[in-house]
């Protein structure tokens, strides 16, 4: 999985309307308002956004409903940031990872490598992105287009550099996405016993080398 790191310039995708409060000014603030997204993270994963409440999400994150609202006005726009932060997170995670690399098919292995450390590390990532094609589908569509856009640059700068053969960035892109996002349910959904370095490896070789004998 090439870097998925959003170019300044983002794809067309209406933002979701549920956006959250500005950013804390403080460290503390930023502190607290990063427990109570990890608190959404583990309660709506484990319950279900319907099932979710607020009094869950701040009983499990150590604060008061009050400061709740200090950050977020509804469950629905604490639900939305989740989702993107949790993009957000996952694209950092995959760009420190490819960020010294040259060469892009060893940007793609590292970053598939980084993305399934990811998706080990927040196994309930695919029960709350999938729940946001209901709740938001704004938020859903902009999770995996930053994701596309990101990566569509990197393959195109790839080509130009003569290190992938020509073909079309954006179909690809959505395709090593798909491969990515597969790999990802068979270790936290299916629960394969194969280890991050063996799905990588058998990935890998079909990115580079594709299919023909």
């Amino acid at each position: 999985m090439g870097n998925t790191a959003a170019p300044n310039k983002q794809a067309s995708v209406k933002t979701s309307a549920k956006a959250a409060n500005p950013q804390p000014k403080t460290a503390r603030g930023e502190a607290t308002r990063r427990a109570i997204l990890a608190a959404a993270e583990r309660v709506i994963g484990e319950k279900g956004y319907n099932d979710a409440s607020i009094g869950h999400i701040t009983s499990e994150a150590g604060v008061a409903q009050g400061t709740f609202y200090i950050y977020f006005k509804t469950k629905e726009q604490v639900f939305s940031e989740l989702v993107l932060e949790m993009g957000r997170l996952v694209r950092h995670s995959i760009s420190e990872s490819t960020s010294t690399l040259t060469d892009h098919l060893n940007v793609e292995k590292a970053g598939l490598t980084a993305f399934l450390r990811f998706v080990r590390a927040h196994p309930n990532l695919y029960k709350i992105v999938q729940e946001a094609l209901f709740v938001d589908p704004a938020a859903y569509r902009e999770y995996y287009a930053k994701f596309a856009s990101g990566y569509r640059v990197g393959l195109t700068a790839a080509v130009k550099k003569g290190q992938i053969s020509e073909g079309d960035a954006e179909t690809r892109a959505w395709a090593l996405m798909g491969i990515a996002r597969a790999l990802g349910e068979q270790l936290v959904v299916f629960n394969t016993q194969k280890t991050i370095p063996e799905l990588v490896d058998s990935a890998h070789d079909l990115i580079a080398n594709g299919l023909k004998p």
